[in-house]
């Protein structure tokens, strides 16, 4: 799964800049540098900006003024683009690119894709961005070059309190949409997730029908032919292939039924989540201690997805922890739309457990997440395995 999105802000540890140094070193150069090319930016900026609001804002009247200002403010958009290239460049500002807009097919016709450009936040910050940064610009070039020509033992500390407004500034004016922006990208990261999981779940399945059912259904069909050969030249043989063939139907029976059970088992739809569980922990290879305690049914897909974590959980106990008993606890708090699911399992094992890449319970992190999920596992060297989830609650 792709890295999950985010977005640098004030303060944070990853973002801040190393400490001043007297010396000019590489981090104080880079700040001069974009102190210095503030001016050259900075006026090109307020030109375009003051051009297009100006002119669309004559034309806004006619008929070409709304398509126009929808293309001036498409424009800022690229302005913003460049000023964030020339922060992450020069001042390590890590700052996400924004959500692109809807092409006209997407945003459902021309005119919804016009209205979603006219009022486009993104744009008019950026605009707000560049109207306000020529007096700055000034500023911040006189400043540089006098202090590069005379003031230069102290130049780092005032390149970087004056580079220190410029990352504020690039932060509160040129981020995304903070909180809408980050739903979005999560939201296409689990979207990818999910069609993976289920393209992962369908080649499983035809996998399995074709290694397991599909084989021995093709063995009893010649199984009977030759039966039916024999029939009457061999009655004893015949009927030896006859028991046979009985043998390989139950087995193709069993194997339908784990493969029907893999996808949705039946006492899950009919009995719920309890009796599916503890169908689950009776397979277990080690005792398991099982408590629902649940005031109604939880949706068919929340259901589900709750019976197949605590399934993949107990087989991982059962193959990997060395454990004596485990314990399953599924349980709800809080009330819709705002109710969550919470499972643990924890068993008394060898510990060790991780989110390592490639492992089982990195997979189900990454599905759990896909449906706003949390997945947390606790498992230090020799005391054990405690596995908590959480799920978003939905009533039937």
């Amino acid at each position: 799964m792709t890295a999950p999105f985010q977005v640098s802000h004030p303060g944070s540890d990853d973002d801040r800049p190393p400490p001043v140094r007297p010396a000019l070193g590489a981090v104080a150069w880079k700040e001069t540098v974009h102190l210095l090319v503030n001016l050259p930016f900075a006026l090109a900026g307020f030109v375009y900006t003051v051009t297009m609001v100006a002119v669309t804002g004559g034309l806004s009247v006619t008929a070409i003024g709304l398509p126009l200002l929808a293309a001036g403010l498409l424009a800022s958009r690229q302005l913003g683009r460049l000023e964030r290239a020339r922060a992450r460049v020069l001042l390590g500002v890590r700052v996400e690119e924004p959500t692109p807009l809807p092409g006209p097919r997407r945003a459902g016709g021309f005119f919804p894709w016009l209205w979603a450009g006219v009022k486009d936040p993104v744009a008019w910050r950026t605009v707000l961005y560049e109207l306000v940064r020529l007096p700055w610009g000034v500023l911040t070039f006189t400043v540089a070059l006098v202090g590069l020509l005379v003031l230069w033992p102290v130049l780092p500390y005032v390149t970087r309190w004056l580079s220190n407004v410029d990352r504020l500034m690039v932060r509160a004016l040129l981020s995304p949409s903070d909180e809408l922006e980050r739903r979005i990208a999560e939201l296409e990261s689990d979207r990818g997730v999910v069609v993976d999981t289920a393209a992962a779940d369908l080649r499983r399945i035809e996998r399995d029908l074709h290694d397991g059912a599909q084989a021995r259904l093709v063995a009893l069909a010649m199984g009977l032919g030759l039966a039916k050969e024999k029939l009457l030249e061999d009655p004893d043989a015949a009927a030896a292939m006859v028991d046979e063939a009985h043998g390989e139907v139950k087995l193709a029976l069993q194997e339908l039924r784990d493969l029907a059970r893999g996808i949705h088992p039946a006492v899950l739809t009919d009995r719920g989540l309890d009796a599916a569980l503890s169908s689950v922990a009776s397979r277990c290879l080690v005792p398991v201690k099982v408590l629902v305690d649940l005031p109604e049914r939880p949706a068919a897909a929340v259901e589900g997805i709750a019976y197949f974590t605590v399934s993949e959980l107990l087989q991982n106990v059962s193959k990997h922890a060395g454990a004596r008993g485990a314990s399953v606890e599924v349980w709800r708090t809080g009330t819709e739309p705002a109710g969550r699911l919470l499972i643990r399992v924890s068993d008394d094992g060898r510990g060790g457990a991780g989110l390592d890449g490639g492992s089982g319970l990195a997979g189900l992190a990454e599905r759990l997440r896909a449906v706003d999920g949390v997945f947390l596992v606790d498992s230090p060297e020799g005391e054990g395995t405690v596995v908590t989830a959480e799920l978003p609650w939905r009533s039937r």
